[in-house]
């Protein structure tokens, strides 16, 4: 069971009492690596070490990690360099494509994201191998509450991208009066393209990207034609 250690400034605050208070997740999580279950990702906390809380000016939520060998690496919707892209973050990068207009990347490592000030966080920070929302309602939905709670009311202006009802859910954590709210369908292929708003087309980096430059917060959304590994 990996220990939060050094995070991002302005994370530890929120994650170590929390932490040191999730007895029962933690016995759960020791339970099931004894037992010789595989979980996901190495580094849970990894979006909270690359991007820093005064840095953040986009949050986009994912549900829980990957749970396939190699995809799952704590940043929501990203995969390792090298790793076949699933379809979610294949649907993911075409609209940020189309939305852009630029080329797709030879990677779905979002890594540049995380370190350009875009919090890739999912609500459920572990999970087991071809086991998918394993670890959903064992708790680590209070600590994802209460970090997108701190995000909010964090004085910087920032867009929220919630894509899906699991990050929809998760809406009335943040004030709409200071910050951008975008819902949409989740990226998933089951949902990309229906109604009430499909994912494909919906526009969020642009309006995110439109919407930060006004508040004098400029986005960074490229991803490096061969992206490093962060």
């Amino acid at each position: 069971m990996i220990e939060p250690g050094a995070l991002a400034p302005g994370w530890a605050e929120v994650v170590e009492p929390w932490w040191h208070g999730a007895h029962a997740l933690r016995a759960r999580l020791s339970e099931r690596e004894s037992a010789g279950a595989t979980l996901y990702p190495p580094d849970p906390w990894r979006a909270l070490r690359l991007t820093p809380l005064d840095q953040v000016r986009v949050v986009i939520l994912g549900q829980d990690p990957y749970h396939g060998p190699g995809q799952a690496e704590g940043l929501a919707f990203s995969v390792p360099k090298g790793i076949k892209p699933p379809p979610s973050l294949r649907n993911l990068l075409a609209e940020w494509s189309r939305d852009l207009s630029l080329p797709l990347p030879p990677s779905g490592h979002l890594g540049a994201w995380a370190c350009h000030g875009v919090l890739l966080l999912n609500t459920v920070l572990t999970v087991e191998d071809g086991r998918p929302a394993a670890h959903a309602r064992w708790g680590w939905e209070s600590l994802t509450d209460a970090l997108i709670r701190r995000a909010s009311e964090h004085q910087a202006p920032k867009a929220f991208l919630l894509w899906g009802a699991h990050a929809q859910a998760k809406s009335a954590l943040v004030d709409a009066r200071r910050h951008l709210v975008l819902q949409a369908n989740h990226p998933s292929p089951l949902a990309a393209r229906r109604p009430p708003i499909p994912f494909l087309g919906c526009g969020h980096f642009g309006l995110a990207q439109a919407w930060l430059a006004e508040q004098g917060r400029v986005i960074d959304w490229r991803l490096p034609a061969q992206a490093p590994v962060l």
